[in-house]
């Protein structure tokens, strides 16, 4: 990374320098697309890729009810109105229910890869193609997952990804990436993360300054030729939470094609497991608390009617997953979930 931040400093491109051309190309390429746009984070991906799709004021947007509010407010700034759906067990949407929201004034579903287990493309597919509705895909979480072989992010009209440090690409401060076939959409993206500016000199769609920096196109760029063993060691992670812990609490059930963002697993115990593994040591996380319409921002927004979110986030609890951790501290992990529920490894 050091040697990527020199290679910078000394052309002295620090914004829009070749290593984000270079990147773009390399993630374009990763995600089975056209086209790849790097823009400020993950939140900006969004908001761009839905003003790209010229979603706007009246549109409605159909999305999750769990996820980073970031889903929810890159809806409402590009003017849309969000409506919320429920979720099934995976904590990904249902696809029923977003079929049955749909409205004549629907103009876009955002899935969103939850914690990196792919939704339910096929049947959301279906649904957009039957009513001539966009797909924006959130991938934030899902960067190397795959749909019937096919990555997230090229499934719909447009995918947006963080690469935040989070992530399981990830960059070393804010970044992201939109990912599209359409070139109209790439196009407006480009303007979009300016300002709105076309070749620096016309405003075209009022925006905000969104570019990614070119350090951290470089440093992404070293990191994106060690991403396949990231994935790899953080799956066989997480398969070995599956087999170890199904019979205690629910387990995500990594599939083919998912990737382990979190491991987040669900139990009617979870405040009580989470203070267990604090004191012995172990980093658990509550992400996301609440669904996003339980937020103070869009209380007021709709009578959503989300029961199985709202008793998910009550029992969902994210144990370490990350690719750093070694074997005998999974085994530990393992061996303290199962003492919490009188069990025996």
């Amino acid at each position: 990374m050091l040697e990527a931040m020199d290679r910078v400093l000394s052309h002295g491109q620090l914004l829009l320098g070749p290593e984000v051309e270079q990147l773009e190309s390399r993630l374009a390429a990763r995600c089975g697309v056209r086209h790849a746009v790097g823009v400020g984070s993950g939140s900006a991906a969004l908001y761009y890729a839905l003003r790209a799709a010229d979603i706007g004021p009246g549109d409605e947007v159909i999305t999750s009810a769990i996820s980073f509010i970031a889903t929810a407010n890159a809806i409402v700034l590009a003017g849309a109105k969000p409506v919320f759906v429920d979720v099934d067990d995976d904590l990904n949407i249902d696809a029923r229910a977003a079929t049955a929201a749909v409205t004549p004034r629907t103009r876009a579903v955002v899935p969103v890869h939850y914690t990196g287990r792919v939704c339910d493309m096929g049947r959301l597919l279906d649904t957009a193609a039957g009513h001539d509705l966009l797909v924006i895909e959130d991938a934030s979480q899902a960067f190397g997952a795959t749909h019937e072989g096919r990555p997230v992010g090229s499934l719909g009209d447009a995918g947006a990804i963080s690469l935040n440090p989070m992530k399981l690409l990830a960059a070393c401060g804010e970044a992201g990436v939109v990912v599209t076939d359409r070139q109209p959409i790439r196009g407006r993206v480009e303007a979009l993360r300016y300002n709105g500016l076309v070749n620096r000199e016309d405003c075209l769609w009022p925006s905000t300054n969104g570019r990614i920096d070119t350090l951290q196109a470089a440093i992404l760029l070293g990191r994106l030729e060690r991403i396949d063993r990231v994935i790899e060691r953080r799956r066989e992670i997480a398969l070995r939470y599956d087999a170890a812990l199904a019979e205690c609490v629910d387990v995500p059930g990594l599939r083919s094609g998912d990737v382990a963002y979190s491991y987040t697993i669900q139990t009617d115990r979870r405040d009580e497991l989470r203070d267990w593994l604090e004191q012995a040591g172990i980093e658990v996380k509550v992400y996301h608390p609440k669904p996003m319409p339980d937020h103070a921002a869009y209380r007021l927004r709709g009578d959503w009617s989300i029961d199985n979110a709202r008793r998910c986030v009550r029992r969902l609890l994210c144990l370490p997953v990350h690719e750093k951790l070694r074997d005998d501290e999974v085994d530990y992990v393992i061996d303290r979930v199962l003492a919490f529920f009188g069990g025996a490894r």
